[in-house]
């Protein structure tokens, strides 16, 4: 019922949502034209966070007075309990967990045993269990992949959490958290290498009377924060957001006012997100993120630990590691056209990657894809078919000389 009200509320805010579609039929329009239809009206499956809350919102939220919010509860949560807790997400990811303390946490990513990515999840400790934040569609098969390897002798209680997600990113985060007294004078947000605030850290918080787990990093390379919320203090906690108001009662802003006086949210959608995302360079699982690519193929060191010993897929990333072994790595690219994903990328005719995503703009597109170590890197020239494209440097990610 909460999702449903959140849904009602997101309408009266301009938000467009993804139109539900039939079975297939000979006449169906053709499936990009089927994707992109939409309406106005919640869709009858609330789980379906919106679409779009109109071209505007990313930029008025991405300017330097501005912040957005975006609602992935779509996005699944695990709790995992239990006194072996910690030991046993050690064993089944790649980065470090015994040494965390309740309020901090961490990225990290689920491998099989040959090191290929399953999903790129973020970790937060609380003093009687950890919370794992997952991919879309990735909730169901995380848990039977790690309750798999729960032995009759561990103590460790594995259960799907109920948690809606929230990111608040943009440069006024601070500003509206601190105007709502979450985070008292201050007005700045720390970078990624503040050793007072490091990324992942979380606290509980009250906002509009509601208990919330605010965590710093937004989910992507930009400023602001998740949040964790309860499914019945979800539009409570939207409500204030939107409106930059602590009184959960407040009006919420219609999709033409602005209220430019007062610090709030602007609301995004998950198109704003995959915007975002690809801009950055977050890998996703089913472009990026696949049996086809280990973790170290797609930047993601910051998530692997190469001191703590066996965990599922430790040894062939340790070879990775230890044998310069990565053969590709994932980069932007800046097309002169719109290519598909799954396009091959060429150099004089020879094969040097893959096009893994792909955002359209007005003139050409952008996008993210697999590009073999030999051939090079940022500034290299390739075809993705008959589209001339240019490899481009991303922010999310890393890649060692």
């Amino acid at each position: 019922m909460s999702c449903q009200s959140l849904r009602q509320l997101q309408a009266t805010q301009g938000a467009c949502f993804a139109v539900p579609q039939p079975e297939a039929a000979p006449e169906a329009a053709p499936e990009a034209d089927r994707a992109t239809a939409v309406q106005s009206e919640p869709p009858a499956d609330p789980a379906l966070p919106p679409l779009s809350f109109g071209p505007e919102n990313l930029s008025r939220a991405t300017q330097p007075a501005g912040c957005g919010l975006i609602d992935r509860s779509d996005w699944g949560v695990l709790e995992i309990g239990g006194d072996d807790r910690l030991r046993f997400l050690h064993n089944q990811s790649t980065n470090a967990f015994q040494s965390l303390q309740p309020g901090q946490g961490c990225e990290t990513v689920f491998v099989t045993s040959t090191a290929r990515t399953l999903d790129l999840a973020t970790a937060y400790v609380l003093p009687d269990r950890v919370l794992i934040l997952l991919s879309p569609n990735r909730r169901q098969q995380i848990y039977d992949w790690l309750d798999r390897y729960i032995f009759p002798f561990d103590k460790v209680q594995l259960k799907t959490g109920d948690w809606s997600c929230l990111s608040l990113i943009g440069p006024a985060s601070n500003a509206l958290l601190g105007g709502l007294g979450v985070l008292g004078d201050t007005t700045t947000l720390p970078s990624q290498s503040d050793p007072d605030r490091p990324l992942h850290h979380h606290q509980i918080v009250t906002v509009g009377n509601c208990e919330v787990l605010l965590a710093q990093g937004s989910g992507l390379n930009l400023p602001g924060y998740t949040l964790l919320v309860r499914p019945a203090d979800v539009v409570t906690v939207w409500r204030c957001l939107t409106t930059g108001s602590p009184d959960p009662t407040g009006t919420a802003i219609t999709a033409t006012g602005t209220q430019a006086d007062i610090p709030h949210a602007v609301p995004l959608g998950t198109q704003d997100w995959e915007t975002l995302r690809i801009q950055s360079g977050r890998p996703q699982p089913d472009r990026e993120l696949t049996e086809d690519y280990n973790p170290l193929e797609a930047g993601l060191w910051q998530t692997v630990s190469f001191d703590k010993g066996c965990y599922i897929g430790q040894e062939t990333i340790a070879r990775l590691n230890t044998y310069k072994g990565v053969k590709q790595r994932l980069w932007g690219l800046r097309f002169q056209g719109q290519p598909e994903p799954g396009t091959i990328l060429t150099q004089n005719g020879e094969r040097v990657g893959k096009v893994t995503s792909v955002l359209p703009l007005e003139s050409g597109a952008i996008g993210l894809g697999y590009i073999r170590t030999k051939a090079g890197g940022v500034g290299l020239q390739v075809q993705a078919g008959e589209i001339a494209a240019e490899v481009t440097p991303l922010t999310y990610v890393s890649h060692p000389q």
